[in-house]
């Protein structure tokens, strides 16, 4: 069925208000052990979803209510579908606020999809990555994917975007003196590069051979602590719920426009921007997924904040019409290289079982699988024990490296020091 005909179906629903999100994703898949292919094959499929409003009879209130449609569905589907989505959204009873309206949009470079391509550059790429006797890939999957995404609603909406957006799992394996251990990697990439993935990996690799000669970290108490990883996403990501207006809505948010998130501050401000493009991300998109347009904006300028994005519902409760949600997005790089935050006694953990920041509290905790503990001048891995702590505590004294790492769609400094954190170990 064509989007054309479901929002004819839509119009003569009776519905307050409605949107159309259809998304063709073309692809190729590969599956290898070593490097030995074991499975491959195609995929060419569609996904309709609908989202329906309701709005009360005295306008007091509104509700949504979504569904997948079957890209093979008769019009009596369809149609059957929308009515149970108008009751469904009836029992919602949220503030009325109107849907995004047709704005000009400043189309995306057009891309060529090229699966194929891309999923020979992903081969490449993990084909030329350096292994040695004791450190390896013990399997991958690779899923290069060209994506097509039509959005419409019923304010005039109607915006085609089309992209690459790959994935890479990896398994790296270490052996020392008869024990081995595994790492996982999960990559979310627009296209190829094959430089940065071919970097990560054999990195991954060396934190697998330290793993094995780790010793139990010692209970530290107070001290330093350096994130140079994907975890140091959680801990930027406690800026941008603060900044995100369902929070504000809710009296969630920690944060106030134009008032500082500290007081006396030693350490390196923080300034975080929304991004319309990020080289590389698979999320470079011209609007958001309600139809708003996307564009660069500064949200925190040296760690005050600036604006609010989020959803339509909460930035029109604030009263925002030209807001919208982040697709991409980078906090800038502090004052010093990544060498000076690597300075004196700490500790940099590089593998958590589990790490965790609570955009609400602010409270940091972290299960320690590998770190290296920089003390004296000397660097011992460690493992074992955890890290705790609270993002309040250090916003007057966080540091911030000057050179950046991408993370799918996020840029962020390469390396972050938090200098009131709880080390516990798991010596007696």
């Amino acid at each position: 069925m064509t989007v054309e005909r479901i929002a004819e179906i839509l119009k003569a629903s009776g519905a307050y208000g409605w949107e159309i999100s259809d998304t063709k994703l073309t692809g190729r898949e590969f599956y290898f052990i070593k490097h030995s292919l074991d499975q491959a094959r195609a995929k060419d499929v569609r996904h309709i979803t609908l989202k329906v409003y309701g709005l009360s009879e005295d306008g007091s209130s509104m509700g949504s209510a979504s569904a997948d449609v079957p890209p093979s569905a008769a019009e009596e589907e369809v149609a059957k579908t929308v009515s149970d989505l108008i009751y469904q959204a009836s029992l919602v009873k949220n503030k009325p606020y109107e849907l995004n309206p047709a704005r000009p949009v400043e189309p995306m470079p057009e891309c060529a999809a090229d699966p194929d391509g891309e999923a020979r550059r992903f081969i490449e790429a993990m084909a030329s990555v350096r292994e040695t006797e004791s450190e390896d890939l013990n399997s991958y999957e690779i899923f290069a994917n060209f994506a097509e995404r039509r959005f419409m609603n019923s304010r005039g909406v109607d915006v085609t975007e089309r992209f690459p957006s790959s994935m890479v799992e990896a398994v790296v394996n270490a052996r020392r003196d008869g024990h081995e251990i595994e790492l996982y990697r999960l990559y979310e990439l627009g296209a190829c590069d094959a430089d940065t993935l071919r970097k990560d990996i054999e990195e991954t690799m060396a934190f697998g051979k330290d793993r094995l000669i780790a010793v139990p970290t010692p209970p530290l108490g107070s001290c330093a602590a350096v994130f140079s990883t994907d975890a140091a996403l959680q801990i930027y990501e406690y800026f941008l719920g603060n900044l995100n207006a369902a929070y504000v809505v809710r009296g969630m948010s920690a944060f106030e426009i134009g008032k500082p998130v500290a007081q006396d501050i030693e350490g390196d401000r923080v300034s975080v921007f929304a991004r319309r493009v990020l080289p590389g991300s698979p999320a470079n998109f011209s609007c958001d997924a309600e139809g708003a347009p996307v564009r660069d904006l500064c949200l925190m300028e040296d760690s005050v904040p600036r604006h609010w994005c989020g959803s339509r519902m909460f930035t029109q409760y604030l009263g925002l019409d030209d807001a919208f949600s982040l697709t991409n997005w980078e906090v800038r790089g502090g004052s010093r290289p990544a060498a000076e935050l690597r300075k004196g006694d700490f500790l940099e953990v590089v593998e958590f079982s589990d790490f965790q920041v609570d955009d609400m509290t602010g409270d940091i905790f972290g299960e320690i699988r590998l770190g290296y503990l920089h003390r004296q001048g000397n660097v011992i891995p460690v493992t074992g024990g955890s890290v705790s702590g609270n993002m309040r505590e250090n916003l007057a004294c966080m540091s911030m490296s000057s050179e950046q790492r991408q993370y799918a769609n996020a840029l962020i400094p390469a390396v972050t020091r938090l200098e009131k954190v709880t080390v516990s170990g798991i010596e007696e």
